[in-house]
């Protein structure tokens, strides 16, 4: 199948008080989503403006393994631990954010992460609220009447908890496309590797250089040329030159593409530790 260009940032003069053009534009991008990538994308552009995040975790059945399996999108940087919850269907963290959602009925469930109360939770509760997690919204998508069945399942996550507290109604019009253009990457990134299946561009990790791989860090908390330079004592021209090395390396048109391939590769999850110095001979 022919890859498909990435969707772009929507125009800014949308008015944000007013979404009903914002949620056709985004209705509408969302299906030309075919691969992670371009989902991530669509996430940080469209789906990001009506409802902001910076966490999102993306479920999907799977028939071979007979459960969920989630996917997770930040644009922070989050505890190990939490990500290693977040990520594994049977942890009792995602349990417990679908048996909310199923307690209200498969309608939107706006959670307080200050209600995990089980001890054992503790630790990701204390990742989340450090991470300024004090809500979550869920929402997805059971098989027709058998609600039990979930076919997809999403967390959103905002450090602004009562603007997104606010928007279940906005969900509730966009899961459907959600629900679709994720489905959709699930089935074409299990085609690729088909016989006779176009096949992507191979990206391989070695490539990628430990400063390359701190500054996807900060790509992908979404900071500037210039503020990455300030942190890492550097000038803005050089890091524009390691961006334009990184996006070559990973086949990537833009950062926000880069820093999908980079969690694909889980470069950002490795920990990034320094080549060991030299010995000084006596």
């Amino acid at each position: 199948m022919p890859m498909t260009e990435a969707p772009t940032t929507p125009p800014t003069s949308t008015p944000i008080g007013d979404p009903v053009e914002a949620i056709v534009r985004a209705a509408e991008s969302a299906l030309t989503v075919r691969r992670r990538y371009q989902f991530f994308v669509w996430t940080q552009s469209y789906l990001s403006r009506l409802i902001p995040h910076q966490l999102a975790v993306c479920g999907s059945y799977d028939r071979a393994s007979r459960e969920l399996l989630f996917d997770v999108f930040n644009s922070v940087s989050l505890d190990p631990a939490l990500m290693d919850a977040l990520g594994d269907a049977r942890s009792l963290l995602m349990q417990h954010w679908q048996a909310r959602w199923l307690e209200a009925r498969g309608r939107p469930a706006v959670i307080e992460t200050a209600d995990l109360a089980f001890t054992s939770l503790a630790p990701v509760r204390d990742a989340l609220q450090a991470a300024h997690f004090h809500t979550v919204l869920v929402h997805g998508v059971s098989r027709p009447q058998r609600p039990q069945e979930i076919e997809s399942f999403f967390v959103f996550a905002s450090q602004d908890g009562p603007t997104l507290a606010a928007l279940s109604s906005r969900l509730e019009l966009l899961i459907p496309h959600i629900h679709g253009a994720w489905q959709r990457v699930q089935a074409v990134e299990r085609d690729v590797g088909l016989p006779g299946a176009p096949q992507a561009p191979v990206v391989r990790a070695a490539g990628v250089t430990l400063r390359e791989r701190e500054i996807l860090g900060w790509l992908r908390e979404g900071k500037s040329n210039q503020q990455i330079a300030e942190e890492l004592g550097i000038s803005a021209l050089t890091v524009k030159n390691h961006v334009q090395k990184i996006l070559r390396k990973l086949g990537a048109a833009n950062r926000a593409q880069a820093v999908a391939q980079a969690m694909s590769l889980q470069l950002l999850d490795r920990p990034a530790t320094p080549p060991p110095r030299p010995r000084l001979l006596p």
